[in-house]
């Protein structure tokens, strides 16, 4: 590795944070119909959750977004006003495993309505092979199961509607099961290795038999890395002859293409769909599965 490369590195690491550049709010402005309380009353944490909880419910609920599109929602936090929308919601949709690390905070307000933990009936020991790592919804299996949580606890808090609730379930989960098995096809005669900007896609990696390596080790968008760290970015992407490097929407892009400069790659985006605003999860999927084949499958 030259000299100049050499430095580059060094000051990437000095100046430039590795994390997202989004500027955060800490509001959405989306409010529960104030006419209509026969319905559902449901807050999703974040987007994904919020576009699963949309699928099942339709109009048979009245369901709106905690974590406002464009915001990254590791390190989110609520406001009184989030935590009073919160308080007149009948149920709230979270992830799970950490990832809202503001949630065991409801207890201390009293919340009355039911939690609902889309990572249930995910397996334990799967969830231990990878540390703790939350983004379970980027393997379309398990989304599959976090819809039909979702599916079963309208069906329990509004029992009038469970086969609405139950069959629009079965809709969606047949067009994730067409998204896994595009994902399976169309990947299964590429090479294996790839180069994401953070430790996101482990579940994504295991299920379609890949290898994940990161620039930023932690769950998290945030964090710090090292000269030696991406040096060794470098070296194993030329061992494995890896010629793009994944960013991220709301990330700086200049460590990675730092990274594909010196493999005489390019840099490609590998959506976490956490932020996102542009799409759909099953476009945003198909979106990662082109860029994906496109490092893998040449």
């Amino acid at each position: 590795m030259n000299i100049q490369v050499k430095a580059a590195i060094i000051a990437i690491v000095i100046i430039i944070p590795l994390s997202s550049i989004a500027v955060y709010g800490t509001d959405s402005n989306q409010q529960f119909t104030k006419n209509d309380n026969s319905k559902l009353q449901v807050i999703s944490s974040f987007y994904p959750l919020h576009e699963f909880s949309q699928h099942v419910g339709e109009d048979k609920v009245d369901e709106i977004l905690l974590v406002p599109v464009g915001v990254e929602p590791h390190d989110w936090e609520p406001t009184i006003k989030d935590v009073q929308r919160m308080q007149q919601s009948d149920l709230i949709i979270i992830n799970g495993i950490g990832f809202e690390n503001w949630v065991d905070k409801l207890d201390e307000t009293n919340y009355q309505g039911v939690i609902v933990d889309t990572s249930n009936n995910i397996s334990d020991e799967e969830l231990i092979k990878n540390s703790g790592d939350p983004h379970i919804w980027l393997n379309p299996v398990y989304a599959k199961i976090q819809v039909q949580n979702i599916a079963n606890a309208f069906s329990i808090s509004d029992p009038e509607n469970q086969q609405f609730y139950q069959s629009n379930a079965v809709k969606y989960i047949k067009e994730l099961d067409s998204l896994d098995t595009k994902i399976q096809n169309e990947l299964s005669d590429c090479t294996r290795d790839f180069v994401s900007f953070h430790d996101a896609f482990s579940y994504f990696a295991k299920e379609y038999d890949l290898n994940q390596h990161t620039i930023i080790s932690s769950n998290g968008m945030h964090g710090d890395t090292t000269a030696k760290k991406l040096e060794n970015v470098i070296t194993t992407a030329k061992k494995f002859n890896i010629t793009v490097i994944f960013s991220e929407e709301n990330t700086d892009t200049r460590t990675s293409k730092i990274i594909a400069h010196e493999i005489g790659g390019k840099v490609l985006l590998l959506s976490t769909l956490e932020v996102s605003s542009n799409g759909n999860y099953i476009s945003k999927m198909t979106e990662n599965l082109e860029n994906l084949k496109e490092a893998l499958c040449q």
